[in-house]
């Protein structure tokens, strides 16, 4: 059972997903709310597979709530997946900089919604590299961006800080293992010690590593 929790101001979009992820056999409601500080507290609480989370709300905003879910050592297997009006919204790289797993526009249909929770619940990618990149390199190149490396960066092998590199580029394993002539578990071994090294819950926080430390042009 993959256990939700529902985190919009909005009434009427809070409890049409209360309601969606309630239809589904496979899926339980860890918990609604309309903040993002109750939205932290009934994470710390329930311990949800899963958080859906609007990014403008009142108290702390998405982003500070997915920070501090992020940041909790007792909630490493929580994650959150970001909700925007948007797609290309700054608010959306920030939440994906501080940890979250990917992002859903609202207008997305019922049908990937469940999907996407699913997928994310696995352990899986929710967005395709190539989505997160063009999110990621439409503000962390702008001018007014600086690079700031990762402060782990240096433990990365000259092999480990290409492959990141090429992440960021928006490459699967197998384009990866294509481009460097390696077998596809090799390079699948090289993104997970490069994650491992820098601290990504995922492939979405590695493409903003990427980015942040210089490792990929705009």
């Amino acid at each position: 059972m993959i256990r939700v929790l529902i985190a919009d101001d909005q009434d009427l979009v809070r409890l049409g997903l209360c309601a969606l992820v309630e239809s589904e056999d496979d899926l339980a409601l860890a918990g609604e709310a309309a903040d993002g500080l109750r939205a932290v507290e009934l994470a710390r609480r329930e311990r949800p597979d899963v958080v859906l989370m609007d990014i403008r709300m009142p108290g702390i905003d998405g982003i500070e709530a997915t920070r501090r879910i992020v940041a909790d050592p007792e909630l490493t297997a929580t994650r959150v997946v970001v909700l925007t009006t948007f797609e290309l919204d700054e608010y959306v790289f920030d939440a994906l900089r501080h940890g979250a797993s990917g992002f859903l526009t609202k207008d997305t249909r019922p049908a990937e919604l469940l999907r996407a929770i699913r997928l994310v619940a696995e352990g899986e990618a929710l967005l395709s590299p190539s989505v997160t990149r063009r999110v990621v390199r439409e503000f962390a190149t702008r001018p007014s961006r600086v690079p700031r490396p990762h402060p782990r960066l240096d433990t990365l092998t000259d092999r480990e800080r290409q492959v990141v590199g090429l992440v960021g580029e928006g490459l699967n394993n197998e384009e990866i293992a294509a481009r460097l002539v390696v077998s596809p578990a090799t390079a699948r071994t090289h993104v997970s010690r490069a994650m491992g090294k820098l601290g990504a819950r995922d492939r979405a926080q590695l493409v903003v590593f990427a980015y942040q430390s210089g490792l990929v042009s705009g």
